[in-house]
């Protein structure tokens, strides 16, 4: 689970320019990474080698970080998405790694962001059910110090997509 919450998540990336071709190929990737190079080529109207050598590029510098399949949740049966608001009164390094930890050992933790403001972060919890949930809520609580947690449970997903933006310059 590093992978979703990354060391250097913070680290600064070097601007990589991105042309028109570039583009067709970040926006076809998002769309489908199982197309073929043959494909890719085809529709950004470009030879194999060349649009290899763009990918391959544009993976040494971050751009592409990786390239996966998107399950369906309800098809695994993990028909519950509950957004959970977390308050803490620790701050210290040692709270925050087994904070980290505690997230990364837990598979059903699918996103964690920390946030400026009242809430200091929040989690994107998919589960079962509420008993799922529930495991998971006290087992987490058991684990760390939590000043304040407050559980959203998502009705219906309205907009989902692993799709970003493509401008001229990545950052």
């Amino acid at each position: 689970m590093s992978e979703q919450l990354p060391q250097n998540a913070g680290a600064a990336k070097t601007n990589f320019r991105l042309d028109e071709v570039d583009r067709k190929i970040l926006s076809l990737l998002q769309e489908d990474a199982s197309l073929s190079l043959d494909q890719i080529a085809d529709r950004v109207g470009a030879s194999k080698t060349p649009v290899w050598n763009r990918i391959r590029k544009l993976r040494e510098a971050g751009v592409i970080r990786r390239q996966v399949a998107i399950l369906d949740p309800e098809a695994l049966g993990l028909e519950a998405c509950f957004f959970v608001l977390i308050r803490t009164s620790e701050h210290d390094k040692d709270w925050a790694a087994r904070f980290l930890k505690a997230l990364r050992d837990r598979p059903e933790v699918i996103e964690a962001h920390r946030l400026a403001g009242d809430i200091d972060y929040i989690l994107k919890v998919q589960v079962r059910n509420a008993r799922a949930y529930d495991r998971f809520y006290q087992s987490l609580i058991g684990e760390v110090k939590i000043h304040n947690v407050t559980a959203l449970l998502s009705m219906e997903e309205i907009k989902a997509t692993s799709a970003l933006p493509i401008p001229d310059i990545a950052r």
